[in-house]
């Protein structure tokens, strides 16, 4: 408050510096839940994926489907299968929140355009690949995945000539070796088959993921976050479940067969329960990603929704080994350090460590 005469009221200062902090510190709870959520989709996704129809796909007998199918085909059925339903979550929430007219009045908007690019690098590349990962390595690629903000600097500096900063680059380093540490655990005798090729494939999910948060900023900046997330979540799922999935099928002999597969999966019920929550679980983690990222800042939200490197494999053990009794979900103890080695490497990359214990004058 100014007081005609050029003074500055203390108090209405203070007022406003706690509203502030308020308002930062309410962000950074809310981009920590986006990576717990994210970390439920990953497990419930996975669940489900074991459920129904898709018992007998991934069986002993693999209901005569070939090799290829089963790893790349029904990985990309799975993730289709996800983000429709995702989808479906946001264009209620949408719905009730008054905002799908906004929604489709945006799809033809430059912003709206841009959220559309970044889903199709996001969603058929990065969501198959990471949906593929899992099920070919298990929770361990996780925090492979979460190498994205790390990838997505280096974009920066190649596609914008965004400087990369010494802080930066040892957060980069931090997050390369914690990938190695990860990595070592597939070259051992006791590692399952095809845990090395899941790892490389979790890469190029984290690599589609580093482009589409390049992409998605641009675009994000101009609409509001929800409808964004709609515009993401129903591209995605719709050119998984079209374009992506039908491609498989091809390859894998026959598209008709991708179609007659999906309408399998859609009408199953037990694995649809499960779908149905990893689909509610992955709108809720990128919806709160978004929100967190515009209240605290976009390179600590990106930080605080890394904790998924944590929460994937946790929640995974959890549901999948305890609750759900399926042997091979438990982790190492390497792999537990890695991950959290990962996490901290990503907080060096968003912001100086050392912000957080410093107080903060008032101007």
């Amino acid at each position: 408050m100014n007081d005609g005469m050029g003074a500055t009221d203390p108090s209405a200062v203070a007022a406003k510096k706690k509203l502030s902090e308020q308002f930062f510190k309410k962000g950074v709870r809310i981009a920590l839940f986006s990576g717990v959520t994210y970390g439920l989709y990953s497990a419930f996704l996975t669940f489900g994926m074991t459920k129904g129809v898709w018992s007998d796909w991934y069986g002993p007998n693999t209901a005569g489907l070939s090799t290829f199918a089963i790893a790349y085909l029904l990985g990309a059925l799975g993730g289709a299968v996800n983000d429709i339903c995702s989808a479906i979550w946001a264009m209620i929430n949408a719905a009730i929140k008054g905002k799908f007219g906004d929604f489709i009045r945006c799809l033809n908007t430059a912003p709206g355009r841009m959220m559309i690019l970044a889903a199709l690098a996001g969603g058929p590349v990065a969501s198959t690949a990471y949906v593929v990962g899992l099920q070919m390595a298990g929770s361990i690629v996780t925090p492979i995945t979460a190498l994205c903000p790390a990838i997505g600097a280096i974009l920066g500096r190649i596609l914008f000539k965004q400087k990369i900063s010494k802080r930066v680059t040892i957060g980069i380093i931090i997050c390369v070796i914690a990938s190695f540490l990860i990595g070592s655990t597939s070259i051992g005798n006791d590692a399952p088959d095809g845990m090395f090729l899941g790892l490389c494939i979790a890469f190029f999910a984290a690599l589609g993921w580093g482009f589409e948060g390049c992409i998605a900023g641009y675009g994000t900046s101009m609409i509001d976050s929800e409808i964004g997330i709609t515009i993401r979540q129903a591209t995605s799922g719709l050119a998984n479940l079209f374009i992506l999935v039908p491609i498989f099928g091809k390859m894998s002999g026959s598209v008709k067969l991708s179609f007659a597969l999906a309408g399998q999966a859609f009408t199953s019920g037990p694995a649809m329960i499960w779908f149905a929550l990893s689909g509610l679980c992955a709108f809720v983690s990128f919806m709160t990603w978004y929100k967190g990222n515009s209240m605290c800042g976009a390179a600590l939200g990106m930080a605080c929704n890394a904790t998924y490197s944590f929460w994937g494999p946790f929640f995974c053990w959890i549901i999948l080994g305890i609750f759900g009794g399926i042997d091979g979900w438990s982790l190492p103890p390497i792999a537990w350090i890695s991950a959290i080695l990962m996490m901290l490497g990503i907080l060096v990359i968003a912001m100086n460590p050392m912000d957080l214990f410093r107080k903060k004058e008032v101007n």
